[in-house]
């Protein structure tokens, strides 16, 4: 019999359906000379301190540091996941082949590899390795089945991580919690926790520390656009007033116009920080309901494995476009006029380099019927799926100078002369309305102007938000400046 142990019982069921594994049993699905089993995710985990030593259970600075000399893993001290755990441990001992189809990711590899350790399972075992929860994503995935020693080095990776958590958060947290918790407040260290915590503090105290600076503003209004004194802003506002009642006694001219052409590209393929980040920033949902949409969407088929940090596709997707978006009907308004010439391939979308376990998440094609805010996650998606294959947007970017009483003043704003993927966006929301849209102004034309001299000052920097968070997590290490 050939065992399959997937992550979640969902996935199990979708594959058993495939497999026809059609009986359900407890804890497992049988038939066709398959069992399709499941973990809920971890169902091990590493030893705590006291399983290694006694004397480690107190929480006492002479026991720190504590180094196990080797790292070793139980099963969770829960009496479903136990349960579930003999269940897969008796499937394993009667198994010819298990087929690992945990999550394609390093931490799917370490949950199922944990299992089958814990289980002392010797036997052969072999890899699915897919994208996404569709009928044919997982007949390929079964006919190219690869040998698990392929993914030793990211279940060391995976191991390597859960010991760094470990070495870090139980030391760390011990020693803090004794030496400055006061013994009754639990001081909590972790590898991410703690410099994310560092960079919001930081931050905060930026923003408690700023001292606003006076500045002035010399700006004038002409033809409903705003232009500003060349030269910059004013921090005596002497200088700025005297221009300022200098410009009011003359008319505005335009001096010169200066055209550039230039493209905009669409923007890149969602990978999960980018996703939550516009998510955040245009629907207010958290990191975290995010994720737990797009995981959804992904066990609903609809869109591809989501928890990737990359924005490109390998070039073996190129093949497939034409096929999902025939698939997209709800979108053929967007997708005919593509579907009707060779669709564009381009290095900013396909890139093999770029690639690391997974590509970009992308729709699969699938359409069913969506809640809400699930609709609202997945149209994004397809619509930044659909916009990487239409033209570059040509716009002109534009420079206008021009004076009153000599004074020299500039704007600048763009001219859209084609707009290329644009096009998918234009009813997506209002906000698309384009600032920055220049009137047709014409060298040596001239009337009267609107002056406006402002007092403002210097702005602290923001406080994080969820979008902005999740950002500077991705660039950490830029605000470390000693290599070591």
């Amino acid at each position: 019999m050939k065992v399959c142990i997937a992550e979640k019982p969902s996935v199990a069921r979708e594959i058993a359906s495939v497999l026809g594994a059609h009986n359900k049993r407890d804890g497992y699905y049988e038939g066709n000379g398959y069992a399709v089993t499941y973990t809920f995710g971890h169902l091990c985990t590493l030893k705590e301190p006291n399983d290694y030593k006694p004397y480690w259970k107190s929480w006492d600075l002479n026991n720190l540091p504590m180094l196990p000399e080797k790292f070793e893993t139980k099963v969770v001290a829960n009496s479903g996941i136990q349960k579930q755990f003999k269940i897969v441990k008796n499937l394993f001992d009667k198994a010819e082949l298990v087929i690992n189809c945990g999550d394609a990711g390093q931490e799917g590899e370490l949950i199922q590899r944990w299992v089958m350790n814990a289980a002392n399972y010797k036997g052969e075992v072999q890899r699915l390795w897919i994208s996404s929860l569709t009928t044919e994503a997982i007949k390929e995935g079964f006919k190219n089945l690869k040998p698990s020693k392929n993914y030793d080095n990211l279940y060391y990776a995976g191991f390597s991580r859960a010991i760094g958590d470990w070495l870090l958060g139980m030391n760390a947290t011990r020693l803090y919690t004794v030496k400055h918790g006061g013994y009754k407040q639990v001081l909590s260290v972790g590898r991410v926790q703690t410099p994310t915590l560092a960079m919001v503090v930081n931050r905060f105290k930026d923003i408690e520390k700023f001292i606003p600076q006076p500045y002035w503003e010399l700006q004038t209004l002409y033809r409903d656009t705003l232009f500003s004194y060349e030269d910059g802003r004013f921090l005596n506002k002497e200088d700025g007033e005297a221009l300022a009642n200098k410009v009011k006694e003359s008319d505005f001219e335009i001096e010169s116009i200066s055209k550039k052409k230039g493209k905009e590209y669409a923007p890149k393929l969602f990978d999960l920080t980018g996703l939550q980040v516009y998510c955040n920033t245009k629907f207010g949902f958290s990191a975290d309901e995010t994720l737990k949409i797009v995981q959804k969407l992904y066990e609903q088929k609809v869109v591809t494995y989501p928890r990737v940090d990359t924005t490109f596709l390998p070039n073996d997707v190129y093949p497939k476009v034409a096929g999902i978006l025939k698939k997209l009907t709800n979108y053929s308004h967007l997708t005919q006029s593509l579907l009707d010439k060779k669709i564009k391939k381009s290095t900013k979308v396909f890139n093999d380099k770029k690639v690391t376990d997974h590509h970009a998440i992308i729709p699969t094609g699938i359409q069913i019927k969506l809640q809400y805010n699930q609709q609202q996650v997945y149209d994004i998606i397809v619509k930044r799926f659909i916009a990487v294959f239409y033209d570059d947007c040509s716009v002109a970017n534009t420079t206008v100078i021009g004076t009153a009483a000599k004074v020299v003043f500039k704007t600048t704003g763009k001219e859209i002369l084609a707009k290329g993927w644009r096009i998918v966006f234009e009813n997506a929301n209002t906000k698309d309305k384009e600032s920055g849209i220049l009137p047709t102004f014409v060298k040596g034309e001239k009337g009267p102007h609107e002056p406006s001299f402002l007092e403002k000052e210097t702005k602290p920097p923001n406080h994080f938000t969820e979008a902005t968070l999740l950002r500077a997590m991705e660039t950490a290490g830029k605000q470390v400046d000693d290599e070591e």
